[in-house]
């Protein structure tokens, strides 16, 4: 049985065989996505730095490799070509999926993380993003956001690796004359 499984393994993707058909280097191309999503995933949950999420992180990095061997001819032209096809369709059809189902979102995009929380730092989601409180600190400082941390609402790391901050709203003070004998009376609204 497990020398069976380990041949087809071996047949589909290709294992011993050069040089490898289109169907291989497609499947190959499926199978290192779906690999290099997972170890994104179960590495780490700190998030890429930038504008990008895992997924388009991980679709320039296979693709570019993919589509080099084509250029530099280590491998067959057509079938590398239509790997990278493939690949660029799994990024498609993960992204569409996850706006189809939204609850497999944070598996395929990533979930936000709340790191501050009415001027507090929540520690355990630091640990778990693996940041420390001066890295959020230089994050903070870096991208002009408030630096005192009273001052924070909430601050949340994104799944594209940005923190975004949204600061405690001021009293608003207003001033209310009313008749001559009466003094001005001042509410803080709050």
């Amino acid at each position: 049985m497990q020398n069976s499984l380990n041949s087809l393994i071996s047949q589909l993707l290709g294992l011993n065989t050069s040089p490898l058909s289109v169907e291989q280097i497609c499947l190959r191309a499926v199978v290192v996505y779906l690999v290099a999503m997972l170890m994104v995933r179960v590495v780490g949950d700190r998030r890429f730095a930038g504008k990008y999420a895992a997924i388009d992180i991980i679709l320039s990095i296979t693709l570019g490799a993919t589509l080099s061997r084509a250029i530099n001819g280590s491998a067959p032209f057509f079938p590398t070509l239509a790997g990278g096809v493939v690949l660029v369709g799994m990024h498609w059809l993960l992204a569409a999926v996850s706006c189809q189902l939204p609850q497999l979102e944070p598996w395929i995009k990533g979930r936000s993380r709340l790191l501050i929380q009415h001027g507090r730092i929540n520690h355990s989601a630091l640990k778990t993003s693996h940041l420390t409180e001066e890295d959020l600190r230089m994050i903070l400082r870096s991208t002009g956001s408030l630096t005192d941390l009273d001052q924070v609402e909430f601050a949340s790391l994104e799944p594209s690796g940005n923190i975004s901050v949204i600061s405690q709203s001021s009293p608003q003070v207003v001033n209310v004359s009313v008749e001559d004998s009466v003094k001005t009376v001042r509410i803080v609204i709050g």
